[in-house]
């Protein structure tokens, strides 16, 4: 297991840190990034996500899928968790939180913007870092490559829909452009690319595909602090807006709904 896999929590909370710090010194840059955006979604934050996917996309096998039947509780598990539940409980979290107790310091617009990105947090399971966490508890690396394939093959055709449902349950309209290129850029993309990358490197040998991830994998890693620290450096400036105005500015999100009339 090498150093990152070792510290991953300790890389983790440095970019929340370092995230917070930002936000506190350079506000201005970053609001400059967060206005880089394409149908409310952030330019700067899907390249990043890209980062820190893509050498993961590259190790899914879809032959994998073929074992789907071998094993199935834990699959089972897995699926009912990420598509029967999450999504659920995230909706139900964000409305009691933003409607309820934290309605005194968030406008009523803003609650409905943080509720419908809680809705699209919870619509979107982790897959790319499963590759990750697996070795730590020292998991089955073929399963974890069977569970990782069948979940993002229903992702694809899962997380519009699911997110259109719960949106509208919870009164924020429907944005069918950002929810479509949001599944376009962060799930079939990344898949496509991964796949093709894939299928070329097996041409050329096993120990081409290996050596291929072993040269992305600090690229993943950049990724993925790089988002943490773009996620929360707005964080510190929001917040002390709204203690320091007692409500009287809102509590602003990086996506932007608006409630359904």
């Amino acid at each position: 297991m090498g150093l990152f896999e070792r510290g991953l929590s300790v890389w983790v909370a440095l970019g929340m840190a370092a995230g917070v710090g930002l936000g506190l010194s350079i506000p201005g840059a970053f609001r400059a990034i967060a206005a880089l955006e394409v149908a409310h979604v952030n330019l700067v934050v899907a390249l990043l996500i890209w980062v820190m996917i893509y050498p993961m996309m590259i190790q899914i096998d879809w032959t994998a899928i073929r074992q789907v039947g071998q094993r199935p509780q834990g699959l089972a598990l897995m699926l009912v968790v990420n598509w029967l539940i999450k999504p659920f409980t995230m909706a139900a979290l964000g409305v009691l939180f933003f409607e309820h107790l934290y309605a005194p310091w968030v406008e009523p617009a803003s609650a409905s913007e943080y509720i419908a990105g809680m809705i699209l947090l919870g619509v979107a399971p982790c897959t790319a870092m499963v590759f990750v966490w697996s070795p730590l508890v020292k998991g089955d690396a073929n399963y974890t490559l069977v569970q990782v394939s069948v979940n993002d093959l229903i992702m694809v055709f899962a997380f519009a829909p699911i997110a259109a449902f719960l949106l509208g349950v919870t009164d924020v309209s429907v944005p069918w452009q950002t929810l479509l290129l949001s599944t376009v850029l962060y799930v079939v993309l990344p898949l496509g690319a991964g796949m093709a990358t894939r299928r070329a490197l097996l041409r050329r040998g096993p120990g081409a595909l290996a050596a291929c991830v072993a040269a992305l994998k600090p690229w993943s890693v950049v990724g993925l602090i790089a988002t943490v620290v773009g996620v929360l450096v707005e964080v510190p400036v929001m917040l002390s807006l709204a203690w320091w105005v007692n409500g009287r500015r809102s509590l602003r999100p990086a996506v932007h709904f608006k409630p359904a009339p």
